[in-house]
């Protein structure tokens, strides 16, 4: 074994007064706002600035104290660095592919395989082959038409060499000592996914700039990405170092290397997903439920330029694509989770979302013999909020004080006991209120309210309460039929103590219901 390596050639940087040089910000000239401004849309940062900063430059080593001295094995695997972009800004790009050449040790480097999906910029074209002909290990992959990001990579996996693939983005700037931690990771198990520590470059002022430790990728509901601190008292109770590897429920996506073979075993990435957006989630679950693990190295430090927007373009609609993915992401490995994802995320519902044909995933996952979502829940991310209901148990109504109870088919009103299966209720995320197998249904089989057979959404059986009664927030502790001519709330009728819809009115205690329990609003 030895030291991780001490890779930098720009430790000596060729001009240490150049603008930027050791990673510190760089501002525009007054006489250039102007033009710095009007070019900000080139690459969706500051590409004046860009420009100004050597290729080359040097910053500075942020690894946490330790790091320099741990020890890795010699024999790693060598690794094909895939970095795929499309009409990227040229001093950008240049400057992703020297730190990758300058800061790694060149005998772990079997090539870098640079994917351009489809650039239409001219400088991207002859004037990029020659320039990278000085590096032999540099091999450009064009693609005869645009595939997206997801495609793109696998065009690049498909020809890559190295026992490891290490996917990098265009626009990023490898810190020393960066390589090395990642492989040795996947040295000890093949079936682990390691991801550098994302750093910022600033898009404004291109500075880099060190992030917290301790941060890991999570998501929320509807499956959104997001960096997450591990709480205070979690890093003290588990005395967890700054050089600790950190278990990630959800990798960002962007940066990872992976064994080649695993990568393909799991079937690389769903290919019905399109150009961007859900690949992270995907390629996270699919490893964590199948048996691997995907873990931040908090010595291997990679910068990246975070942009407000992509500045290249979707075939289709940006959201509509991501949202499109996310959807066939839940289909297949959220289980009966997947109704908390459509609940966040209800216009998918109401557009009724085609996913395309999800068979071969299905069947993937068979064969993988993954586990399952609940699994994933309890064991990677037991952090994260899932019920699997907005609302259950007794069916309170204010005025009467007493339960819907169900009687065969029918509903009657009887004193509450929530010892009784028959007055037990869920409300779902899907808006349904459910008995079993039976939903309310506000044109029950006898004409008023009773239980018919769930039909899901856009079957006249959906109920607003709570917090999804909004805007009418003075009827918020009401049950607001969703599909009739007018809002019609269930209520019941002070003579009969039987049930029906009728007209909502926000002072009415009778048309007023509480569930035993809320877990979301």
């Amino acid at each position: 074994m030895h030291k991780v390596l001490s890779v930098d050639v720009t430790l000596v940087p060729r001009d240490p007064q150049a603008p930027g040089q050791f990673g510190h910000p760089v501002s525009v000239p007054d006489d250039k706002k102007e033009e710095a401004k009007s070019r900000w849309k080139e690459g969706n940062f500051n590409v004046y600035l860009s420009d100004l900063i050597p290729v080359d430059r040097a910053i500075a080593d942020t690894r946490p104290a330790g790091c320099s001295e741990q020890q890795v094995h010699d024999e790693l695997p060598t690794t094909t660095i895939i970095m795929c972009f499309v009409d990227e800004v040229w001093s950008t790009l240049l400057r992703s592919v020297h730190s990758v050449l300058g800061r790694s040790p060149p005998h772990l480097i079997e090539e870098v395989i640079l994917v351009d999906d489809f650039s239409t910029k001219e400088y991207l074209k002859e004037p990029l082959d020659r320039y990278m002909s000085q590096f032999p290990k540099v091999k450009i992959l064009r693609l005869q038409e645009r595939h997206g990001l997801i495609r793109a990579r696998l065009a690049g996996a498909e020809m890559a060499k190295g026992a490891v693939l290490t996917f990098l983005d265009s626009h990023v700037e490898c810190n020393v000592g960066w390589l090395e931690p990642l492989l040795e990771r996947i040295l000890l198990s093949r079936t682990k996914v390691a991801c550098p520590v994302i750093e910022v470059i600033s898009d404004k002022d291109m500075s880099y700039m060190t992030v917290d430790n301790f941060q890991r990728g999570i998501f929320t509901w509807p499956m959104n990405f997001g960096w997450r601190q591990i709480p205070q008292e979690v890093i003290k109770k588990n005395k967890i170092k700054e050089t600790d590897i950190i278990r990630c429920p959800v990798m960002a996506g962007g940066l990872f290397s992976i064994d080649k073979k695993y990568f393909f075993e799991l079937g690389t990435y769903d290919p019905g997903l399109d150009v961007w957006g859900g690949e992270n989630m995907e390629l996270s679950f699919k490893v964590w439920m199948c048996g691997g693990e995907v873990e931040i190295i908090p010595c291997s430090r990679v910068g990246h330029i975070f942009r407000n927007d992509n500045p290249y373009s979707f075939p289709r609609d940006r959201v509509r694509t991501v949202e499109r993915n996310l959807a066939r992401v839940a289909e297949v490995w959220l289980d009966e989770y997947k109704e908390l994802f459509y609940g966040h995320a209800y216009h998918l519902v109401l557009k009724n979302l085609d996913v395309g044909d999800l068979t071969q995933q299905i069947q993937l996952r068979e064969k993988l013999q993954c586990k399952n979502f609940k699994w994933y829940l309890e064991n990677v991310y037991p952090d994260l909020e899932a019920p699997l209901v907005k609302a259950s148990g007794l069916l309170v109504n204010t005025a009467t004080s007493r339960c819907i109870t169900v009687e065969n088919s029918t509903l009657a009103l009887e004193a509450c006991d929530d010892s009784k299966e028959h007055q037990q209720f869920n409300y779902t995320w899907l808006r349904l209120v459910q008995h079993g197998e039976l939903c309310l249904d506000p044109n029950g089989p006898h004409g008023a309210p009773g239980l018919s057979h769930c039909l899901g959404w856009g079957h006249g059986q959906t109920w607003l309460h709570r917090s999804l009664a909004a805007p009418q927030t003075q009827l918020s502790h009401h049950l607001i039929s969703q599909h009739l001519q007018q809002p019609a709330c269930l209520e019941v009728d002070p003579s009969h103590k039987a049930l029906r819809v009728n007209a909502c009115h926000s002072g009415n205690p009778y048309q007023k219901w509480q569930f035993g329990n809320y877990y979301a609003d």
